[in-house]
């Protein structure tokens, strides 16, 4: 069955993609091409938002080139690098259609493969993730990923939260549910968790990038994992707390070794290394405990700053003619 057909099909007939942008004047005319020839296929009204996440290229000027080209290409600068989900979240919240796709700036997401993501979000999905077929990016940071993948698990009790990816599709009433969330730590995904259970996920292709070099490092997926399970879920304080209980019981079992041995041999537990172990294992523990408090104190601390979650520049949109 061809693309058209399946397209004709459809009973989606409005769409909105979303691209977070940094740093990607080669590959952003390229994608904007693909775009432009693709959606005008698939849904009668349809609109491209091009968030600007304080680019240090000429990507700027590449978006205000584009929207005043073609009516359908929307602009919006953030005033300083507020992150990926962020933008994310500025493009989502200004969005005017029935349905939204984002996708990345670097052209590992083909605009050809958003038509299988809309044809299985008309299955009855409300949100619908393309993952890879192959993907890597060596060692760490395919470790980092899965890492963050099984985080993202967690917050979202979701199965298909291991395969999410930035590549998705879903309903925009489904953004109802965060519509007033002011968190500056933001995962899309979460959010998309509070609105609905109906997830599903697809292969789709992944070339190569050609241009450019990735803004993602082992390191930000780390950070980023540490933000979502700290931001989303109780998990690090439930860990604190089985530690807590299964170094309690550890005590208490040295406690009963030490008094049997006296009792039964008239003699104690000799030997400075023993204490100095025991007492080096517990504090460790408590450090760790603490840590993960104070993590959570920290998060409840910013929210109390009401940093905001991102603050809009200047929006590019060209005007209807009259």
């Amino acid at each position: 069955m061809t693309s058209g057909n399946i397209a004709g099909r459809m009973s989606i007939e409005s769409l909105s993609i979303i691209v977070p942008v940094y740093n990607s004047e080669e590959s952003l005319p390229i994608l904007v091409d693909l775009l432009a020839e693709l959606l005008p296929t698939l849904v009668r009204k349809f609109e491209v938002i091009l968030v600007n996440d304080a680019s240090r290229d000429g990507s700027a000027t590449v978006i205000e080139r584009a929207a005043e080209e073609r009516a359908w290409v929307v602009g919006i600068h953030l005033m300083r690098n507020f992150g990926q989900h962020n933008a994310l979240l500025a493009g989502i919240r200004n969005a005017r259609f029935e349905t939204i796709v984002t996708m990345d700036d670097d052209l590992q997401n083909p605009p050809a493969e958003v038509l299988r993501l809309l044809a299985k979000l008309e299955e009855g999905f409300d949100v619908v993730y393309g993952f890879p077929r192959h993907e890597s990016h060596g060692l760490w940071r395919d470790l980092a990923s899965r890492i963050t993948k099984l985080t993202l698990q967690k917050a979202m009790g979701v199965e298909v939260a291991a395969r999410v990816s930035s590549f998705r599709a879903f309903r925009s009433n489904v953004r109802e549910a965060f519509a007033d969330y002011s968190g500056s730590y933001v995962s899309i995904d979460v959010l998309l968790s509070w609105g609905t259970t109906r997830f599903a996920a697809i292969p789709v292709n992944n070339p190569p990038r050609a241009l450019g070099k990735s803004n993602y490092t082992a390191k930000m997926l780390f950070l980023h994992a540490v933000n979502m399970v700290t931001g989303f879920s109780i998990m690090p304080l439930q860990l604190a707390s089985m530690l807590g209980f299964f170094f309690a019981l550890f005590g208490f079992s040295l406690l009963i070794y030490v008094l049997l041995r006296y009792l039964l041999h008239g003699e104690t537990v000799a030997g400075f290394p023993f204490l100095a172990s025991t007492v080096a294992i517990f504090s460790g523990v408590q450090l760790f405990s603490l840590g993960i408090i104070g993590e959570y104190l920290a998060r409840m601390h910013f929210r109390l700053l009401d940093k905001p979650t991102y603050i809009i520049r200047a929006v590019n949109k060209k005007a209807p003619s009259k």
